[in-house]
This record gives structure tokens, C-alpha cells and sequence, in this order.
């Protein structure tokens, strides 16, 4: 007996719906802005990053605080904050000879919060 997941998910008609994928159509975002999207969201898909992005949506850090909290070496930090920078998802600040990161804007903690709303339900 076949559950509800496994029925094909295929319309079994062959009709287009031109005034339905027109509209999609003219509101779909240009290519470009969708690459960079799913860019951000690879971004999001390595947990180690989440934990980094986490840690920063509480408290800026410098690495060597980052690294103790998660129980990981200096250097794995700083090249996941490499990454998180080169998204525009992180930024630093220098202080003397320490180097603090935060959360680069307001968007990273909502889209953070979005996530976790979304598997608690």
C-alpha cells in the first residue's frame, strides 16, 4: 500500500496555464540575484557556520573566544569567519592587537530567526 509521499507528484495534464506563468514570470528575479541566493544559503548549510553566526547573534567575539566556546581551534575559526565574511555575514572590528566580529547587519539575526521558527513547528 502506497502512502501520501509516495504518489507521483506530476499533473497528468499537458496544458499550459500562460496566465499564471506570466505572471511568475514577470515578478522572478533576474538570474544573477538567484545564483547569489543560493550562494547565501550554502553559506547557511554548514553547521559549524551556524554555530559561528549563532555565537555572534548573542555576543561580538574575537576568534580565540569563538574557538573555546565551540571546542575548535583557532585557525578552523577564522576560516569559517572568512567564509561568513565573504557572504557579508560577518564583520570585524580591530581593537589594539584583538580582532572582534559581529553579525554584519540586522537581516543575518532575522534570517537566523526565521530558521529556527520554521523547525520548531
Amino acid at each position: 500500500m502506497k502512502g501520501k509521499s509516495d504518489e507521483n507528484l506530476q499533473c497528468d495534464c499537458t496544458i499550459i496555464h500562460a496566465d499564471i506563468v506570466d505572471r511568475v514570470r514577470e515578478k522572478m528575479p533576474q538570474e544573477e540575484m538567484l545564483y547569489d541566493l543560493a550562494e547565501l544559503f550554502k553559506v547557511f548549510g554548514d553547521s559549524t557556520r551556524i554555530k559561528i553566526i549563532w555565537v555572534l547573534f548573542e555576543e561580538e567575539m574575537c576568534v580565540c573566544d569563538i574557538a573555546y566556546l565551540l571546542n575548535m581551534t583557532p585557525s578552523a575559526i577564522s576560516h569559517q569567519l572568512r567564509v561568513l565574511k565573504q557572504a557579508r555575514l560577518v564583520k570585524p572590528r580591530r581593537e589594539g592587537k584583538n580582532i572582534f566580529y559581529s553579525l554584519d547587519d540586522e537581516h543575518i539575526a532575522e534570517i537566523l530567526n526565521q530558521g529556527m521558527s520554521h523547525i520548531s513547528e
